[in-house]
């Protein structure tokens, strides 16, 4: 019986491949640079969109090995807010989530919550509208509607000198697809942003 790949040796090989990719050691030559936009076309490059297509078609082929041998797309992840830590589940990047994947994601979303809260008191809250050009400010009260028609979340942070920022990201369906709202309305995600009051959002 052949060996497995863990998701450790998936994200490893990935990213081998990417820089393979980048450094036009893959090519997918059959890949040419027309969207149907003239404007946009003008733009690419043949070489450019060549590297990409190749790394798009390998991380396909990847996600299949994932679904045909259940290799989890979970990856676990440390934050540590004003003293509080947390360690909690997220998909890699560049992986998919299997079934069992979304159901780690899903049970561990009241704590991540909890902790969110926990740090983010008294904090400015801005809610990312506009695909993510343009802040509305919320009141912590707004989380809860969000929160209710969401599945699972996650969490990063920006701290530098006198500026933290703390990102919540609450979202359904497939993380992989909620990205950049590219699954939308299957997949897709709600961005709320804590600052320090009177601070903006810079991500």
């Amino acid at each position: 019986m052949s060996k497995v790949y863990s998701t450790a040796e998936l994200i490893k090989i990935l990213e081998e491949e990417r820089q393979a990719c980048l450094q036009g050691r893959r090519l997918n030559l059959t890949a040419a640079p027309s969207t149907g936009n003239p404007v946009i076309d003008g733009f690419l490059t043949s070489d450019g969109v060549q590297k990409f297509t190749a790394y798009q078609n390998f991380k396909a082929a990847v996600h299949e090995y994932q679904r045909e041998h259940q290799v989890s797309g979970v990856v676990w992840r440390e934050i540590t807010v004003k003293g509080y830590t947390l360690r909690y589940p997220a998909v890699d990047d560049q992986l998919i989530a299997l079934p069992i994947d979304l159901v780690t994601l899903k049970s561990a979303k009241a704590s991540m919550l909890e902790f969110w809260q926990q740090v983010t008191e008294g904090m400015d809250l801005y809610l990312s509208v506009n695909s993510g050009k343009d802040f509305r400010q919320i009141e912590p009260a707004d989380l809860e509607a969000l929160d209710r028609r969401t599945e699972w979340a996650s969490l990063w942070k920006w701290e530098k000198l006198d500026f933290l920022e703390i990102l919540l990201q609450l979202g359904w369906g497939q993380p992989e697809e909620a990205y950049y709202k590219r699954g939308w309305p299957a997949s897709g995600s709600e961005y709320i942003h804590a600052v320090r009051p009177g601070q903006r959002p810079i991500c």
